[in-house]
């Protein structure tokens, strides 16, 4: 019978102690969020949608997070809140701007100001809730990410 040296026993010794520091370290993260775990249950796409869809119903038609398609009647004004974003779908609109920094227009790099026209489907800011947004000239339908007043 071969006997085994003390080289190799040592070897033995490390597989064994990475191989169970491995399982041990496997099972640790197991508990914390892995798929198809307790607290990381699989669920259905249908599941998921249904959940969506009833959160999109339960917003306010002003404010709250999440984009909201809004529309707005010819006269009224709409003065977004601060950080409020909003995006003209269709219609014509103007920019009403109490100061003389105008509404960010986060696609084209500049400000629209005080009685310019508001871009389509260009993605713009209010910086503040100063007042500043637009006047509807026709009937305008806007997504809007943010809090406004409409008047």
């Amino acid at each position: 019978m071969k006997k085994i040296s003390n080289k190799t026993k040592v070897l033995v010794v490390a597989a064994l102690t990475v191989m169970g520091l491995s399982i041990f370290i496997g099972l640790a993260g197991a508990g914390q969020g892995e798929p198809g775990t307790g607290s990381d249950p699989l669920v259905t796409q249908s599941y998921v949608q249904s959940y969506v869809d009833s959160k999109l119903k339960n917003q306010p038609a002003q404010g709250g997070s999440g984009w909201q398609v809004i529309t707005i009647q010819a006269g009224q004004t709409f003065a977004g809140h601060g950080g409020t974003e909003f995006v003209l779908r269709s219609g014509r609109a103007v920019a009403v701007d109490p100061s003389t920094s105008g509404i960010l227009d986060m696609t084209s790099g500049g400000n629209v100001r005080a009685n310019q026209a508001v871009p389509a489907n260009h993605l713009l800011m209010t910086p503040k809730s100063d007042g500043r947004g637009f006047k509807a000239l026709t009937q305008v339908i806007i997504m809007c990410n943010g809090g406004a007043d409409i008047r």
